[in-house]
């Protein structure tokens, strides 16, 4: 499963990525907005810091298929060929979703709340589905156990889309979600650094030190070999 970063944040996208091993960037245009910059120049620097190599999903904001096919083609050729244009599933963008991936651009589908619209989407031609875990959790309905049935759909058929689990609001549904399978989850700036991080390691750590200081004081291992 690989973790992608939902947020338009340079400078901690400058950072995750040094420590980090982040399988791409995912924007909206709520994530970019919340900036309060330049939504070009913003995704320039995402780009610079990211390379050209890792995905970059932008959402349209765009709400006819025909604008939503030019605002889609404009974004892969201002921001490079791997950047995913992201698309929510209404009529418009399934429409959109045919066209601009018969042309070799590359889709997310996005605001996905079941298994069918993620189904119909795949078909349409997108190579990455976004299901809204949280966002339907709280519409009485089980988000990871729709992330489950979308992998399910997808390996019944042979359909080659990826699921990109979204919105998430604790740690325990990204587990969830991984043990259904999901082929990526992309969560926000707080939550990611509690993926990776927990008390008890850094009181093992402290521990550890302190034992070591001990016997051997403030040496360190490469300073006796």
């Amino acid at each position: 499963m690989e973790y992608m970063l939902d947020t338009g944040n340079v400078e901690y996208i400058r950072k995750a990525i040094e420590y980090f091993p982040i399988g791409g960037i995912t924007t909206n245009p709520s994530i970019i907005a919340k900036e309060k910059k330049d939504f070009v120049e913003t995704i320039k620097e995402i780009r610079k810091v990211i390379g050209e190599n890792m995905l970059l999903h932008i959402q349209v904001v765009s709400t006819n298929s025909e604008d939503i096919v030019e605002e889609g083609k404009k974004i892969v050729k201002n921001f490079g060929e791997n950047t995913c244009v992201k698309i929510p599933v209404n009529k418009e963008g399934i429409k959109a979703i045919k066209i601009l991936s018969s042309q070799g651009i590359k889709v997310t589908a996005t605001a996905i709340y079941t298994s069918q619209q993620a189904l119909i989407a795949a078909k349409a031609g997108a190579s990455y589905v976004a299901p809204y875990v949280n966002r339907i959790d709280n519409l009485s309905f089980d988000g990871a156990t729709v992330v489950g049935n979308i992998i399910k759909e997808f390996k019944e058929y042979n359909i080659k889309a990826k699921v990109i689990a979204a919105s998430f609001k604790n740690l325990q549904q990204v587990h969830n979600v991984a043990l259904h399978g999901a082929h990526a989850v992309t969560v926000n700036e707080d939550l990611f650094e509690r993926i990776y991080s927990h008390s008890h390691t850094d009181s093992s750590i402290e521990q550890f030190l302190n034992d070591w200081e001990e016997v051997y004081g403030k040496q360190k291992i490469k300073d006796m070999l």
